[in-house]
């Protein structure tokens, strides 16, 4: 934040004709610095508003990071959710702002998913699966208390979380507090998720607040059943039918994995999603042309 331009100086060495800070944070404040040669571009995943936080820390961030953006000529959102809530929270800016979807190699995702793991899901319960890192952001502490509800109320279900993060230590010690060391899953990072996701009868992504999420695209290409939490990741499943949005609040996510366990439902639609993405590539491609 007070050293950008030393920092600069000292990393960023060579001409560019653009730099693109693609997560929020110290790369953006970074790439802010002036540089008349150079086109700047940030990239926006989250929701700004729910980002920062409420303490007086995250306001000067705030103020700060208001001016920072102002120095780019492009701010890109992948998703629409994403760019309304920046927008409220920064009216007025002078960048040029647009909406690029997240693109995925769906091909990669369909042939890495037929790798050979050694791994099994329980044969009869219902196996949820979710790939994120373990933050306060994807709501895995709420999970465990609503998965310690299902249990205790006998709807016998089994949930798996690939990833890692800071939060791990807290949720395997909530994990052995709630006694469900038998039902409750941390599984780590994978370096391919993909065949874990193919075997499990329904993805989720219950976050309490979520970009466009790249997880629920290959989710998609694997034609998984997904239930998410009704955040900016919903863009994501607006027309693939094989999917829920379910109100962002424990007792909504209670009563819809309590519907799907009690009614057995490993699948939502039989309509098989087709899925094209070509036009992401082509709008990357017209950002990086753009003088």
């Amino acid at each position: 934040m007070f050293f950008q331009k030393q920092y600069y100086k000292k990393y960023i060495q060579g001409e560019y004709d653009k730099e693109i800070a693609f997560l929020e944070g110290p790369i953006t404040r970074l790439f802010s610095t002036k540089n008349k040669k150079t086109k700047k571009i940030a990239w926006i995943h989250n929701d700004i508003s729910k980002v920062y936080g409420n303490n007086v820390r995250a306001k000067i961030k705030l103020m700060i990071d208001r001016k920072i953006y102002n120095k780019y000529q492009k701010l890109i959102f992948v998703s629409k959710d994403n760019k309304k809530a920046f927008d409220i929270q920064y009216p007025n800016m002078k960048p040029i702002e647009e909406v690029i979807y997240n693109y995925t190699n769906a091909q990669k995702v369909a042939e890495k998913s037929e790798d050979t793991i050694d791994f099994s899901f329980e044969d009869k319960q219902i196996n949820f699966l979710t790939v994120a890192r373990l933050v306060k952001q994807k709501g895995i502490d709420r999970l465990i208390h609503i998965h310690k509800k299902l249990i205790n109320n006998n709807y016998k279900n089994k949930f798996y979380i690939i990833g890692e993060g800071p939060e791990r230590k807290m949720l395997e010690n909530l994990i052995k507090e709630k006694h469900l060391q038998e039902t409750f899953f941390l599984l780590g990072s994978k370096e391919n998720p993909y065949p874990y996701m193919k075997k499990a009868d329904i993805f989720c992504l219950l976050s309490k607040f979520e970009g466009y999420g790249m997880v629920l695209e290959e989710a998609k290409i694997l034609n998984k059943p997904i239930i998410i939490t009704n955040t900016a990741g919903r863009e994501a499943v607006e027309n693939y039918k094989n999917s829920i949005i379910v109100e962002n609040n424990e007792n909504e996510i209670y009563n819809t994995l309590k519907y799907v366990i009690e009614n057995n439902i490993k699948i939502l639609s039989t309509e098989k999603e087709v899925y094209h993405n070509e036009n992401i590539i082509q709008e990357l491609e017209n950002l990086l042309k753009e003088e």
